[in-house]
């Protein structure tokens, strides 16, 4: 039987992605066999690996899925939720029985485009912070934003220590009491352009969007719902890493 990475596997049996499995082997509580995994071992589905001396139940995706959500605001991005809010697994359980898992966050405040899949290494051609995929994002504020502050957000902006990439603004509306403009951003730091906004223009986010990611657009989809990506859009992908459909 062929083998693959074992994170591969931990990833595709618990619908994962998979950085989150990379974490789960740096923190040595996982076995193959018997013995002790590390980054890069690999397994077929015919051994028995262990997480936390917990078996795990050693499966792959029947049916890769590739799902575009426009998230709508109060709504958070997980699959399950001890408080009993609501989640985007209540936006899409009704159409889609097999498991899937968001591929980045958009934070409870926040609406717009979220990509689900069940297909780790999909989810890894987005996030992995190596593929540098910009995500583009309109922003609107209670104040003017003026010109100089601009060019310190586009610059970069230290948060908790670490100076974040440049960015690219393009303002869409600009007054005293309201500004709106777009942000294009490559990484994924949690809450970062709220935090951006906070730091350099002392002003606060009054809604916050999500349009595009990489060369998928969110377009005309209605706030709530959701589609397949099409096989055009998985193939434009290619342009920007090594993932293959």
């Amino acid at each position: 039987m062929k083998e693959l990475r074992i994170q591969k596997i931990i990833a595709d049996s618990l619908c994962c992605s998979r950085r989150k499995a990379e974490d789960i082997i740096k923190n040595n509580i996982v076995t193959c066999n018997n013995k002790q995994v590390k980054l890069g071992d690999k397994a077929s589905l015919k051994d028995t690996i262990y997480i936390n001396n917990i078996k795990l139940n050693l499966k792959m995706p029947t049916k890769k899925i590739y799902i575009m959500l426009n998230k709508p605001r109060g709504y958070i991005t997980t699959l399950s939720d001890e408080k009993n809010r609501k989640t985007i697994l209540d936006l899409i359980s009704s159409k889609i029985k097999e498991r899937v898992y968001p591929i980045g966050r958009l934070d409870k405040n926040s609406q717009g485009l979220l990509l689900l899949t069940n297909d780790g290494d999909f989810c890894n051609s987005i996030i992995h912070p190596k593929y540098k995929i910009k995500k583009t994002y309109i922003v609107t504020i209670n104040k003017e934003l003026q010109s100089k502050k601009i060019k310190e957000l586009e610059d970069g902006v230290l948060l908790e220590g670490k100076k974040t990439h440049p960015c690219k603004i393009e303002i869409i509306l600009n007054s005293p009491q309201k500004s709106k403009f777009k942000i294009e951003i490559h990484e994924g730091r949690n809450r970062q352009i709220r935090k951006m906004v906070e730091e350099i223009l002392k002003a606060e986010v009054k809604r916050l969007k999500r349009i595009k990611i990489g060369s998928i657009k969110l377009k005309n989809l209605p706030v709530g719902k959701f589609r397949n990506l099409t096989e055009k859009e998985l193939e434009s992908l290619k342009k920007f890493n090594s993932f293959t459909i």
